[in-house]
């Protein structure tokens, strides 16, 4: 008989923690600050790096490439995950994937910020693609194993939620990193550097905290000791068509693509929002980043206590509609009857409650997910069902990019702000969106079937 798997201890958990934090970093650096980087305002004092020329009316190069970047990820996202659920390696399915993707994930990254050349030229936008896929391929050679250990490592609901409130504290932390920023580039510029020169210092310095951060799990953590899982025998397309005829994923990764692309709307027009419709300087992104995380922290006793009592579905439910709201308080910033200080914290504020939600709870659901399937197919593929969830989770952070970069062609600058604007309505369209495509899971009878499936045979 099999050697049952060991739980993983609380040392361990905060292991696999830190890698989070350290792809979270990379994965919000190219959030908070890249379109700014390539399409900066009139106060940034920054040369402008690629052309805004539009094609089609509306599309620019920036989302151009942002949607030509998505279309490799439907090639790498599913082979990763085949490659992941078949290897045979000794030391495990997943950790030596990370492994080998940690590095070059960061290195990319920091290439992606620095263009050839210091005007619109097709070389830049050549050099950002290029980047950009290297950055997505290795993000995804890291990241897809990474959250099929969640279902591994778990092996009941109860521990799969405790990893996924985990993982979300430090993909939190990971967004006050990345907001940080400019926060280290201005005394950079305000001491004398040029300011192009001085961006590309920050994201480099953060870029390789986060490829330390990523190494954390890799080196701590024995995989085969904490998961059993066998590598699958499925090929890939049989594996995806399995993932993708299960219904309540179907559901699931639906909802999660469109508040995904409604999140990256808000995280990539902070960086606007502040010196533009309330005029603040951008360096308060990390100070607001800071606050809402630290807030929304203070709700995770009560996610644990509320999902216990009422399921985590409702739960999500009511936190699609929140973030709704908050987008339509986006649309009006500045407008309203108090200070620019005041408008900017109550967003952060309001913003905080259902990302501390939709921070925990997803990762738990889809875990329980993986765990159905497996028991009532026989086949363990949890690396498949977090690539497919992956990939429509960077296909709406890079839709959202999309989105906002075209919204940008209405207007990005004092007086003239209704791209921004329009971005709090898209908001709360992809809100409305999430809840309308999550209503339809059924999370009781998923729970009880599983707990049927694991009761021993007599």
């Amino acid at each position: 008989m099999a050697q049952q798997a060991e739980t993983l201890p609380l040392s361990k958990q905060l292991s696999y923690a830190i890698g989070q934090l350290g792809w979270s970093t990379l994965v919000n650096i190219i959030g908070f600050w890249q379109v700014k980087f390539y399409i900066p305002t009139e106060e940034d004092n920054m040369p402008s790096l690629i052309t805004r020329i539009t094609f089609l009316a509306v599309l620019n190069a920036i989302a151009i490439i942002a949607a030509a970047s998505r279309l490799w990820d439907a090639i790498t996202d599913p082979l990763i995950a085949s490659l992941s659920d078949r290897s045979k390696n000794p030391r495990g399915r997943r950790i030596p994937f990370m492994k080998i993707a940690a590095l070059p994930a960061a290195v990319f990254l920091t290439l992606s910020f620095m263009p050839p050349d210091r005007q619109p030229t097709i070389a830049n936008i050549v050099w950002l693609c290029m980047m950009l896929l290297g950055f997505f391929l290795f993000l995804t050679i890291y990241v897809t194993p990474y959250f099929a250990l969640i279902a591994e490592f778990g092996h009941t609901p109860a521990e799969r939620l405790k990893l996924s409130t985990w993982i979300s504290v430090t993909y939190a932390l990971g967004i006050i990193v990345a907001s940080q920023a400019a926060s280290i580039w201005n005394p950079m510029i305000e001491g004398g550097m040029d300011p192009l020169q001085a961006r590309q210092i920050a994201i480099g310095l953060l870029a390789a905290i986060a490829a330390a951060l990523m190494f954390v799990p890799v080196l701590t953590i024995d995989e085969r000791r904490y998961s059993k899982a066998e590598p699958s025998s499925s090929a890939l397309l049989p594996a995806l068509v399995r993932t993708f005829k299960n219904r309540n994923f179907l559901h699931y990764t639906a909802a999660d693509f469109a508040y995904f692309m409604g999140l990256t709307i808000i995280m990539t027009g902070l960086a606007y929002y502040l010196p533009v419709m309330l005029g603040m300087s951008e360096a308060n992104v990390g100070l607001l980043m800071t606050v809402m995380i630290a807030i929304s922290f203070a709700f995770y006793a009560l996610v644990y206590f509320l999902a216990g009592r009422f399921g985590k579905r409702p739960l999500v439910l009511i936190s699609f509609l929140w973030f709704a709201a908050v987008f339509a308080f986006i649309y009006n910033l500045g407008r309203l009857p108090a200070s620019p200080e005041a408008q900017a914290y109550a967003l952060v504020v309001l913003a905080a409650l259902p990302i501390a939600f939709l921070g925990v709870l997803p990762n738990a659901i889809l875990a329980d997910i993986a765990e159905h399937s497996a028991l009532k197919e026989g086949v363990r593929q949890e690396g498949m069902f977090y690539a497919a969830r992956t990939f429509m989770q960077k296909m709406g952070q890079t839709l959202g990019i999309f989105v906002f970069a075209i919204l940008t062609q209405f207007g990005i600058d004092r007086g003239n702000d209704l791209g921004l604007r329009y971005s709090g309505l898209a908001g709360v369209a992809l809100c409305a969106l999430a809840f309308a495509l999550f209503f339809g899971m059924n999370e009781k009878k998923l729970l009880a079937e599983t707990a049927e499936l694991q009761k021993p045979e007599s």
